[in-house]
């Protein structure tokens, strides 16, 4: 099994050595200490982990869900609940998406009604 350091990892992912501590305070990761140089190692599951959490991030998730989800894993090798709760956040996040949609067409239509009495009354300025 192969071991990273954290900044090989932080590296690898585009992230801060800080963010990766911030997710084992959050017990997100977990690493070990080498005796010698006494350095945070992760392995290859914390890897996978990291990866997983960033993707969860990207998508929306808060990083309590992405928690759950990965304490979920951990307690199911089947993964049957895991695919059940990643279901409902990704349903729940479709709906914030969709409201989000809605507010900034809302917005949208507003600003180009001001936007063409804005207009109008510079075409009326210019008569």
């Amino acid at each position: 099994m192969e071991e990273y350091t954290i900044s090989e990892l932080a590296g690898e992912f585009g992230i801060t050595t800080r963010t990766i501590r911030y997710y084992e305070e959050m017990e997100l990761l977990h690493s070990h200490r080498e005796s010698i140089h006494h350095q945070r190692l992760y392995d290859d599951r914390d890897r996978v982990r990291l990866k997983l959490i960033l993707r969860g991030k990207r998508l929306g998730f808060s990083l309590g869900e992405i928690k759950n989800l990965l304490d979920l894993y951990d307690a199911d090798p089947t993964q049957r609940e895991q695919l059940i709760q990643a279901v409902a956040y990704g349903d729940k996040k479709i709906k914030e998406i969709d409201e989000k949609i809605s507010e900034l067409q809302a917005t949208k239509e507003e600003l180009l009604e001001f936007r063409e009495r804005f207009l109008e009354l510079l075409r009326e300025g210019d008569k």
